[in-house]
Order: structure tokens, then C-alpha cells, then sequence
């Protein structure tokens, strides 16, 4: 299984894709072997030569300081503009890759390729432009994790925390393996905090969510029945991605 940022959730369970350990030097598609690129600020993005980009594009910029200020960002899908207020007061390196990707149109004509309706994992997951949940920008990152979300409520363990309607945040293979495929929340979620949560949705974009949710999800063989996990039935499509300021 690739080690690109792949979500995989249960509605009582988290658990990931398999990871290829960092210690490895990989080979390039050339044929020869070297350290992957880092960069040298707070960020540390970090080529991921076994995990090629979907699409090609560079290590996002990392200055020593990281913005602060809130941007407005807009995906303008088939179901209407999805309006995303980003916190890079909270997740500065996710926020900068995050726009990264967007002014380099990595988002354009891409669509969401999953959608969960568990009692605890109400999610839609975007970002890959392959449309397979394995692809990725040729890089990851470090976490950038929440630590202020409210308990899951009936919990016993106080593990699952509150990943509340409206948030945006990054869907991973393990730990500091952010890349660019990311989660919007439409209904609670229940969820271990291992999710780097970098936004929020707005009134419209909700409206959009719950569109797709309400359309179901496509289902499997031997699946359940209502199918709880997969490809939404109405497509999800991101015609474009767009920084607003």
C-alpha cells in the first residue's frame, strides 16, 4: 500500500495505510539513490521519492516565520462554491502547503473520492487528484496536531475527541505524513486526535456537504447495507481551487 496520505477510519477504529520506514533511502525514478530534498525552515517538507507526485509540483516555500493571519480560500465544485476560512495560527506548515497546492492548481479538476456516514464519521475526503486515495504532491510534512477538542461524548476511554461539524482538516498515512489530501467534517465525528484540523467550512460550503452526504454512498459487493464508506454517489468535483486572500 503507497505511504501517500490515505485516511482510513472506522467508526471505532483509526487506523492508516502502511508507511515505508524513513531510515531507507529510495530510489528515484532514475535509478539513483541520494537523501530526499528537505527544506530548511520550521516546515521541514520532505520529498517523498517513493510516493511520486499525481501531479508534479515543488516543495512548498518554509520561511522562518510562518504567516498567522487567516486566509480565504474557495472550492468551487459542481455543488456550489465550498468557502474555507484557513488557521495558520494553528497550522502554519499545513496552511502554507495547503496554498501551495492551490496557486499551483494541484486541486483543479479533481474530485472528492470518499464519503463516510458511520454514527461516528461523518466525512469527505478530497484531495488526490488520481481519484484512488493513494495520491499525493510528492512530499510530506509534519503534524501540526489539536489540542484543545472537546471529548467525544460517551467515550469511556477519553481517547476520541470531537472533530465538530464545519472543521477542514488533514487526512494522513501515520504520523508527520501530511501531504495534500484533506477532510471536511459535515456531521461530528468521533476521532483519536491525530488529525492536523487547519480551518473551518462555511454556511454554503456546509450546505454543499450535506448535498453529497444526502446523495449516499455508492455501494460494494458483500458491503452493508446502507454502504457506510466510499465513493459518494453524486459526484463531488472541484472544478477549481482558489486563494481569496
Amino acid at each position: 500500500m503507497s505511504s501517500s496520505s490515505l485516511l482510513r477510519l472506522t467508526a471505532s477504529v483509526v487506523t492508516a495505510g502502511s508507511l515505508v520506514a524513513f531510515a531507507t533511502v529510495p530510489a528515484y525514478a532514475d535509478g539513483s539513490r541520494r537523501p530526499p530534498r528537505t527544506t530548511h525552515g520550521p516546515c521541514g517538507y520532505t520529498e517523498t521519492p517513493d510516493d511520486p507526485a499525481v501531479r508534479k509540483v515543488p516543495l512548498p516555500p518554509d520561511p522562518r516565520r510562518t504567516p498567522t493571519r487567516p486566509v480565504s480560500a474557495v472550492l468551487k465544485t459542481n455543488h456550489g462554491d465550498i468557502g474555507l476560512t484557513l488557521d495558520p495560527g494553528k497550522a502554519p506548515c499545513t496552511v502554507q502547503s495547503f496554498v501551495h497546492l492551490i496557486r499551483h492548481g494541484f486541486y483543479d479538476q479533481t474530485s472528492c473520492h470518499r464519503l463516510t456516514a458511520y454514527d461516528r464519521l461523518k466525512v469527505l475526503q478530497c484531495g488526490d487528484p488520481s481519484f484512488t486515495g493513494e495520491g499525493g504532491p510528492g512530499y510530506r510534512y509534519k503534524d501540526e496536531l489539536p489540542t484543545d477538542l472537546p471529548p467525544w461524548p460517551g467515550d469511556p476511554t477519553g481517547e476520541r475527541k470531537t472533530y465538530a461539524r464545519g472543521v477542514l482538516a488533514m487526512a494522513n498515512a501515520g504520523p508527520d505524513t501530511n501531504g495534500s489530501q484533506f477532510f471536511l467534517v459535515y456531521g461530528d465525528s468521533g476521532l483519536r486526535p491525530n488529525y492536523t484540523i487547519f480551518g473551518t467550512v462555511d454556511g454554503p460550503g456546509l450546505a454543499a456537504l450535506d448535498e453529497i452526504a444526502a446523495g449516499g454512498i455508492q455501494p460494494e459487493p458483500d458491503g452493508p447495507t446502507p454502504p457506510v464508506d466510499g465513493k459518494p454517489v453524486l459526484p463531488a468535483d472541484i472544478h477549481k481551487a482558489c486563494v481569496v486572500r
